[in-house]
């Protein structure tokens, strides 16, 4: 049976009109972009705000840290379609998919160039689904391969291909039957010091799958590159923590990880992930959940100043894309525990997606303003490179 699939912001609308939930993840369409050249001045902070939560922090101080501010320092490429993944290989290249196009593209490092080595043939790109997370194989050298999330008419999965002498291969299917719907789709793939792959999902807007241990949807997974449950995995399963309404940004702090979820109408979270662990979605949106059996964020955000995407590691700070927000944070990391959060580059380049650390040590952000839900300017999407 096929049914007809509402464009993004109608399917919001259809969501409020059918008292579902009261916001998409992406936030609403607020943003003012400003066209900049390619190289831009420094990044500028966000102002103060409470959000009037308990959580362990909040979104705070405008004035720089001690580090001082990042700085977009190039324009690496312009004109794309809703970047969404990136993974470098061992050459220092990356890898880069579209959410919309399916479209799979490599960047030299050095020169720039965009070259498409092609697209994945299942992607059914609808909502917020598509073609989404990107990870290399740690041994791409010896087996060429390369992971993806991919949204189909029928599931979200994890596929993978080889991609050699400039050319993607056929995929082939790892992980199948991740729910799929107009919204919160997760889709972040990243490997972990431990050689497993990690995977972020959504519950597509059905809360009640972020508390199902056997439903694959609002969790983090494990897997190992084969497809299989991670043998040390809490459950047997792929699920290697779940009570997420939807996670898009992963990222490791040393042997540590971390992730960022949308929150629905209040507190956006930032939160230190431990296997088995419950982070409570739909029952507790921010703090509240100790003593209940969940664990609390380590931050929160207004949405408004966050709806986060990416999420990466550097300089001894995560570093966090926020759409709605139109900012990039940088929350620094202190042993176990997420300190104080900054914003920077406020409004200057609308909505931020996906973060991701350099070989070199820096950044690379890609905009996403083509998405249907910001303005963009006449280069959009980009990709900038940021010092942090």
């Amino acid at each position: 049976m096929h049914r007809r699939l509402l464009p993004v912001a109608s399917a919001c609308v259809a969501l409020a009109l059918a008292g579902g939930l009261a916001a998409c993840s992406g936030g609403g369409n607020e943003t003012v972009v400003e066209v900049e050249p390619s190289v831009a001045p420094s990044g500028t902070a966000s102002s103060p705000s409470a959000t009037g939560t308990s959580s362990p922090t909040t979104s705070g101080s405008a004035e720089p840290g001690s580090d001082g501010p990042p700085e977009v320092v190039e324009v690496v490429a312009r004109e794309l379609a809703v970047p969404w993944g990136i993974a470098f290989f061992p050459n220092g290249d990356a890898i880069v998919t579209e959410r919309d196009s399916a479209r799979v593209l490599r960047i030299d490092g050095k020169t720039r160039k965009v070259v498409e080595v092609g697209q994945v043939g299942e992607a059914a790109p609808q909502g917020e689904g598509g073609l989404m997370g990107v990870a290399i194989d740690p041994a791409f050298r010896e087996n060429r391969f390369v992971y993806f999330y991919v949204s189909t008419a029928s599931d979200n999965r994890i596929v993978r291909a080889r991609l050699e002498d400039g050319e993607l291969g056929p995929t082939s299917a790892l992980l199948t039957g991740i729910p799929v719907g107009q919204i919160h789709d997760g889709g972040r793939l990243a490997f972990g010091p431990d050689g497993y792959l990690y995977a972020s999902t959504g519950e597509i807007g059905e809360g009640e799958r972020a508390q199902d241990r056997d439903d694959l949807a609002g969790k983090i997974l494990r897997i190992t590159t084969n497809g299989d449950p991670a043998p040390s995995n809490p459950f047997g399963t792929p699920v290697f923590s779940y009570g997420h309404r939807n996670v898009q940004g992963l990222a490791f702090a040393d042997q540590q990880l971390w992730a960022s979820e949308f929150g629905q109408n209040t507190f956006d979270e930032l939160n230190r992930i431990d296997r088995g662990r419950n982070y409570g979605w739909p029952e507790v949106e921010g703090t509240g959940g100790q003593g209940r059996g969940f664990t609390d964020p380590q931050a929160t955000w207004d949405t408004a100043e966050a709806s986060p995407s990416g999420l990466a590691f550097a300089d001894g700070a995560l570093w966090m894309a926020a759409l709605r927000g139109s900012r990039l944070w940088r929350i620094p990391v202190e042993g176990d525990r997420a300190g104080e959060p900054e914003g920077f580059f406020v409004g200057e380049y609308g909505r931020m997606r996906t973060v991701v650390t350099t070989p070199d040590g820096d950044l690379w952000v890609t905009t996403s303003n083509q998405d249907g839900r910001g303005n963009p300017a006449d280069d959009d999407d980009r990709i900038l490179l940021v010092r942090p």
